[in-house]
């Protein structure tokens, strides 16, 4: 019928603006008008995992490949619903506070924070996100 959502027809995005997944995933899945955002980590474009580089910096790294994948998968920022959000160490949560305050403007959408002790390759921070298509 016209205007059903096919719920068994999901869409696997690849962000060009992201380095290839390191295995078996998409960057972003969206279905049923729900866009659901990978586990992202500090890596760049290039592939460059920024291990050694200051907790600010693979925040914000984390922060920009969210970004990207939600516009690879026609969403954006002001569309998230949810976010989680992983930290090698709980100290770094003021931090990462601030600086996702300034990413995400009048955007509020619900969140959660988990520590977790040491991340995939040894980062510090990686997010997950769902948002509307």
């Amino acid at each position: 019928m016209a205007g059903e959502i096919d719920l068994a027809a999901p869409v696997y995005v690849q962000a060009p603006m992201l380095a290839p997944p390191g295995g078996h995933y998409s960057h972003a899945c969206s279905g049923a008008g729900l866009v659901f955002i990978a586990g992202q980590l500090p890596i760049t474009p290039q592939g460059e995992r920024l291990v050694n580089a200051a907790f600010e910096i693979q925040a914000a790294q984390v922060l920009e490949n969210v970004k990207q994948a939600l516009h690879a998968a026609g969403s954006g920022v002001e569309r998230l619903l949810q976010v989680r959000v992983y930290v090698d160490d709980i100290a770094n949560w003021p931090a990462f506070d601030a600086l996702y305050r300034e990413w995400a403007g009048a955007s509020r959408p619900a969140r959660a924070v988990v520590p977790t002790g040491p991340l995939h390759f040894g980062c510090k921070v990686e997010m997950e996100a769902t948002a509307l298509g």
